[in-house]
C-alpha cells in the first residue's frame, strides 16, 4: 500500500486548486478523478451553459432590432452544431490546461477511476490501495433521475448539451434555475418550450414577486408554463413524440413534445464512495456532514463542494478550497459560517442575490427597512431597452446593515457584488448610500434606492 500526504477525490472547483496548493507546499498528493478534469462547472455547468446563453442572446438580438432603429432581415437561425463546437472548444482548452499542470507536477500522482473507501483512511482505486492521514472528498453531484423516468432516457443538463439538432418542442420538467436557463435559451434558439412545475410558482425559494417577474418576461418571449402540476408523468408515443402528463387545475391534462429535459434537482455522488467503510456520516439526502471547518465526523477527512450540502455553487466550492488552504497552510481559522449566501440566476435579465429574501427576513422578527426600485425607472436600463425587473434591498433597522438584496434586471448579476462587499465588510448601508457612482450605470441607482428606505410592515 502506498502512502501519500493527502488524497483528493474529485477534480472540481475545490479539489483541483487544493491539489496544486498542497503540492506547492511540498505535499505528496494522490489525485483521483473518475470522469473529467474540472468537475461540473467546467464540463456540464457554468462554462457550457453560459456559452449557450451567449449564443441565445445573439439570436434574441437578431429578432429585436426594430425598436432600436436597426432593421435585421428575417432568416436568422441557430446552427446548434456550431454552438456546440464553440462550447466544446472552451471546455477542452481549460481541461487541457489542468491536465498539463497535473502531468508536470512531480508532487501529484493522478489516478483515473472511481475511488472507494476500504478502511477509515484507505482508498481502493483500480486495484491499488492507497492511504493518507488527510483525505479531501470533492465528488460533486449529478442530476436526480427518479426510477420511473430512467427507462424513458430523458435529457438532463449534461446530455442536452450534446444535441446537434434543435428540439421541435422541448418540455422541461422543473421550473427552477436549470430549467429556466435552458428554457429561455432553447426558445431563443428556435424551439417551442413548455416548462412544467409542480409548485404554484417557479423558483419557489425566491420571493413571489421575483418569480412572477421572471415568468412574465419568459412568457413574453413565448415560453409556456404549466404550474401546479399534480401528477407529472412521461411516456413515449408510437409516433416518436413524448407525452408529459400534468393534470393541472386548468389547461389540457397533457403536453406533447419531441424532447423532455428533467431538471428536478441534483443528488450528491457520495453513494459511489462506500463511505460506511470509513464511518463517514451523511444526512438523509446523502450529503456528507461537516463542521464549520469542513471536517467530517472522522478526523482528517474533509468534504468540499456540492457533496457537503453547504452550497451548490462554483463559488461556494472554491470558497471551501480557500477555507482549507488558509487553515492548513497559513494557520488561519476561516469557517463556512463566515460566508454570505450569494448566487445568480442567468436568465435574461439575470437575477443577482445576496443574503436573505424578503420572506426570510420577515421571519427573523427584526425591524426592517426596505427599498425597491423598478428597472423601468432606471435611465441606463431604459437606454438599453431592458426594463424588466427591479432592485430590492433589505436592511436591519437597528444595526443599519444590509441583510438581503435582490437585483433582477440588466446587469443584476454584476451589480449585486457591490452590495455583497458591504455586507461582507459588515459596514452600514450608508456607506453605499453616501457614495458616488458612475453615470450612466445601473449601479448609480443604489445610493438613490438606499436613500428611500422605508420601514417594512407585514
Amino acid at each position: 500500500m502506498k502512502k501519500f500526504d493527502a488524497i483528493i477525490i474529485g477534480s472540481g472547483q475545490a479539489g483541483t486548486p487544493l491539489a496544486f496548493a498542497l503540492a506547492v507546499a511540498g505535499k505528496k498528493i494522490a489525485f483521483i478523478e473518475k470522469e473529467h478534469f474540472g468537475g461540473t462547472c467546467l464540463n456540464t455547468g457554468c462554462t457550457p451553459t453560459k456559452a449557450y446563453i451567449a449564443s441565445a442572446r445573439r439570436m434574441y438580438d437578431t429578432k429585436n432590432g426594430e425598436a432600436f432603429g436597426i432593421h435585421i432581415p428575417a432568416g436568422s437561425k441557430t446552427d446548434l452544431e456550431k454552438v456546440k463546437e464553440r462550447k466544446d472548444h472552451l471546455i477542452q482548452s481549460s481541461v487541457k490546461g489542468i491536465q498539463k499542470g497535473i502531468e508536470n507536477n512531480e508532487n501529484i500522482t493522478y489516478f483515473e477511476g472511481i475511488a472507494s473507501f476500504i478502511g477509515e483512511k484507505t482508498i481502493g482505486i483500480n486495484g491499488n490501495k492507497i492511504t493518507a492521514d488527510e483525505i479531501y472528498i470533492n465528488v460533486g453531484g449529478r442530476p436526480r433521475i427518479p426510477d420511473e423516468y430512467k427507462a424513458l432516457d430523458p435529457l438532463d443538463n449534461q446530455s442536452i448539451l450534446e444535441l446537434t439538432e434543435l428540439p421541435g418542442h422541448l418540455v422541461i420538467i422543473g421550473g427552477s434555475y436549470i430549467g429556466l436557463e435552458f428554457g429561455q435559451m432553447f426558445k431563443r434558439f428556435g424551439s417551442e418550450v413548455t416548462i412544467v412545475e409542480k409548485n404554484s410558482a417557479i423558483i419557489n425559494r425566491e420571493d413571489q414577486d421575483i418569480s412572477a417577474s421572471i415568468q412574465r418576461t419568459m412568457e413574453n418571449e413565448g415560453v409556456a408554463f404549466r404550474l401546479n402540476a399534480t401528477c407529472i408523468g412521461v411516456k413515449n408515443l408510437d409516433n416518436g413524440q413524448i407525452c408529459v402528463n400534468v393534470t393541472c387545475n386548468k389547461g389540457q391534462p397533457q403536453v406533447i413534445g419531441t424532447h423532455v429535459l428533467l431538471a428536478i434537482g441534483r443528488v450528491p455522488n457520495t453513494d459511489l464512495l462506500n463511505l460506511e467503510k470509513a464511518g463517514i456520516k451523511t444526512n438523509v439526502q446523502g450529503y456528507i456532514e461537516v463542521n464549520d471547518h469542513l471536517e467530517t465526523n472522522v478526523p482528517g477527512i474533509y468534504a468540499l463542494g456540492d457533496c457537503n450540502g453547504q452550497g451548490a455553487f462554483t463559488h461556494t466550492a472554491y470558497n471551501d478550497f480557500e477555507i482549507i488552504a488558509n487553515n492548513k497552510l497559513q494557520g488561519g481559522n476561516r469557517k463556512v459560517s463566515d460566508r454570505i449566501l450569494t448566487y445568480g440566476l442567468f436568465v435574461d435579465p439575470p437575477l443577482g442575490r445576496a443574503g436573505m429574501t424578503l420572506t426570510q427576513a420577515k421571519k427573523t422578527g427584526k425591524k426592517l427597512l426596505v427599498g425597491k426600485r423598478e428597472m423601468n425607472n432606471i435611465a441606463r436600463a431604459k437606454e438599453k431597452g431592458e426594463t424588466d425587473g427591479f432592485m430590492r434591498v433589505i436592511v436591519d433597522a437597528e444595526t443599519e446593515q444590509i441583510i438581503g438584496a435582490s437585483i433582477l434586471g440588466v446587469g443584476g448579476d454584476e451589480v449585486i457584488s457591490g452590495i455583497l462587499n458591504i455586507m461582507t465588510a459588515k459596514q452600514p448601508y450608508t456607506v453605499i448610500r453616501d457614495s458616488v457612482q458612475i453615470h450612466p450605470t445601473v449601479s448609480e441607482l443604489l445610493p438613490t434606492l438606499l436613500g428611500t428606505l422605508k420601514p417594512f410592515e407585514n
